[in-house]
């Protein structure tokens, strides 16, 4: 392994301890080069390759993704971590931008790495996308572990992670009930004390789902030139609140199926029946006393919207109505007079940023 790679970079959350050595990452140094690397390159440029790279990330600590001056972003971290894995600075375009607070399962950016060697000048081949992953989570794990490298692949030297990008994906978590939010779950939800009326979140979704002028739901400042937006999807859906663990009645459950799945394993004409998730109604929403020390759980409603680009705030936006529907505080005919409105004015309030994913960005991807 080259000098370059033990190069070191201040954070902005840095600490004092001396970083461990690089080798402890397990990825080849420049003699140990095999022929599995090549051609696997998509043709690099002077040496320099083009990568995909899929990143997760906990928002609460990030002021946004995009990066800024004298804050700590998601941009930032990453090209501070490539700059101490190549040696030199490094710029990344990331294909989504989120605000402060709003978390990624799965952002993507791009990011083009030139590999040098002192000893070898010209004659290595690109790194392979997995020793480029662990490498540069070798350094973000150094600092608040809230952001990750989760995939990475080569791809060619136009590929454009923004604009390539064919569908994004957001989801929006909503807990529902009065009870106070859980510390697993601060900064991860939206905390709605009040009873959401689930089939009238549904039914605002059939008004606002589809190709409309979204303009009472794009924030001043958006820069977008035209607010007609189609979105592809727009769904509600319960699930059960996260992170969860079997009760007593639910591992009986599946001990129980689990057993008569073993009784009829050498009958194949009988019908085996299907191990079901515990019941949302008795696990989350029952008035029942738990037991002390046992926390009631709050009812997940999950927003899910997709479409091939947004406007700024837009799905934030879009909760709020939703929410404010949940709640009877909307009817239906209310949120057509606001899409009709054209006004961001006539909107409920934008939901908070701490329930919002990113949840996917989907590509054609060049086949390697």
């Amino acid at each position: 392994m080259t000098q370059n790679l033990k190069h070191t970079v201040d954070l902005e959350c840095s600490d004092n301890s001396r970083p461990s050595k690089i080798s402890k990452i397990e990825y080849p140094s420049d003699s140990d080069i095999d022929e599995e690397e090549e051609g696997m390159s998509q043709n690099p440029r002077n040496g320099i390759q083009r990568y995909l790279v899929a990143i997760e990330y906990i928002g609460t600590l990030f002021s946004g993704s995009q990066k800024q001056l004298n804050v700590r972003t998601v941009v930032g971290a990453l090209e501070e971590a490539f700059s101490k894995f190549v040696g030199q600075p490094v710029s990344v375009s990331c294909s989504s931008r989120t605000d402060a607070g709003v978390h990624a399962l799965s952002n993507v950016c791009h990011v083009d790495i030139q590999r040098i060697s002192k000893r070898r000048p010209g004659e290595l081949p690109p790194h392979e996308p997995a020793v480029v992953g662990r490498a540069v989570n070798h350094f973000l794990q150094k600092h608040d572990s809230d952001l990750m490298v989760i995939d990475v692949r080569c791809v060619p030297s136009d590929f454009h992670a923004r604009f390539k990008a064919q569908e994004r994906t957001y989801f929006y978590r909503l807990l529902s009930g009065p009870e106070p939010l859980s510390t697993f779950e601060k900064d991860r939800a939206w905390h709605v004390p009040e009873e959401l009326s689930l089939p009238a979140m549904q039914e605002a979704c059939r008004v606002l789902v589809g190709c409309h002028d979204f303009s009472s739901f794009r924030a001043a400042g958006c820069q977008a030139k035209s607010p007609i937006r189609t979105l592809d999807e727009l769904s509600v859906n319960e699930v059960i609140e996260s992170p969860y663990f079997p009760s007593l009645m639910d591992r009986e459950q599946h001990n129980k199926v689990s057993g008569d799945l073993r009784s009829c394993s050498n009958n194949t004409e009988t019908d085996i029946p299907p191990i079901s998730n515990p019941s949302i109604d008795k696990v989350i929403t029952s008035s029942q006393d738990a037991g002390f020390g046992k926390r009631r759980r709050h009812r997940c409603l999950v927003v899910t919207a997709r479409a091939r680009s947004f406007l700024y705030h837009q799905v934030r936006l879009l909760v709020g109505v939703l929410k404010a529907a949940g709640t009877g505080n909307l009817t239906i005919p209310d949120v057509e007079r606001i899409l009709n409105a054209k006004t961001v004015t006539a909107a409920s309030p934008m939901a908070p940023a701490c329930g919002l994913y990113l949840g996917e960005v989907k590509y054609d991807l060049p086949t390697t």
